[in-house]
């Protein structure tokens, strides 16, 4: 008899290795659908504000305990009181689900839209020997701004509408991925001297023109950045928080960029 990959009648080795694949496929996307229900779940209905019920047995994943590095005990995903339960300061737009949310307040610094921020916990990121991640160069003698690139200390910081926010009066740096996070701005005169924190990604730095430029924000709205507890470092809640008031500035800066452009 001649060899043959029939196991029995028309079904062969191929059409076998066919279906274990296909089964193996829809039961790992059965997995990760499983297992994406954690981290926001239960749901939230968006017209009543109820929470809907987590899904069943079939469709939840089963509670999970996470250990979190560097001593800072453990989280369980998902469970019923993971909720933001923050205020918001908006209100909607029309009755219909979906709807978008018109800022009530300083949407910069209320947490709307563009500038909205998760709840993070505040304590500062750390590196994996347990130091804090984004510090000033100032507490980091071992970084060192390229000779090759445009220093940016000393610079002048120009908002959206071109004027003077402030001045580069320092530079931090991630110690982790060995880059500039953020610049020390000093508001300087005409608003509170404060100084805060510019996103590296927020801003251009013009070596030809010596000046930092920020699209994000005018330059009076340098004076109402969130400012970090400490000098030396920066905590994941103090991030976010920093982050979202240039990106909501993307929006909500002037009264302009929230109208339609047509």
């Amino acid at each position: 008899m001649e060899p043959t990959s029939y196991l029995f009648g028309e079904f062969d080795v191929a059409e076998l290795s066919l279906w274990i694949f296909w089964l193996f496929f829809a039961g790992l996307i059965f997995y990760l659908r499983r297992e994406d229900r954690r981290e926001g779940y239960p749901l939230e209905n968006d017209v009543t504000g109820q929470h809907e019920p987590l899904g069943g047995l079939l469709f939840t994943a089963q509670p999970k305990t996470f250990l979190l590095p560097h001593g800072h005990g453990t989280r369980t995903l998902p469970r019923a009181d993971n909720r933001d339960t923050r205020p918001i300061a908006a209100r909607r737009s029309a009755p219909s689900d979906g709807s978008p949310l018109e800022p009530t307040g300083n949407p910069l610094l209320d947490g709307v839209g563009p500038g909205s921020y998760a709840e993070r916990p505040n304590y500062p990121d750390l590196t994996i020997d347990g130091h804090p991640r984004i510090v000033p160069l100032r507490v980091a003698p071992d970084f060192h701004v390229s000779p090759q690139d445009t220093d940016p200390r000393g610079l002048v910081v120009l908002g959206c509408d071109g004027l003077k926010g402030g001045t580069v009066t320092e530079v931090w740096v991630d110690r982790s991925e060995q880059l500039i996070r953020y610049l020390e701005v000093s508001t300087g005169s005409g608003f509170a001297d404060r100084s805060v924190l510019l996103p590296m990604q927020m801003c251009i730095v013009d070596g030809g023109a010596r000046a930092v430029k920020v699209r994000a924000i005018t330059s009076a709205q340098f004076g109402q950045v969130p400012e970090t507890a400490s000098t030396e470092q920066i905590t994941l809640l103090e991030e976010e928080k920093i982050v979202g008031y240039y990106g909501g500035g993307h929006l909500y800066a002037t009264r302009d960029r929230q109208e339609p452009w047509l």
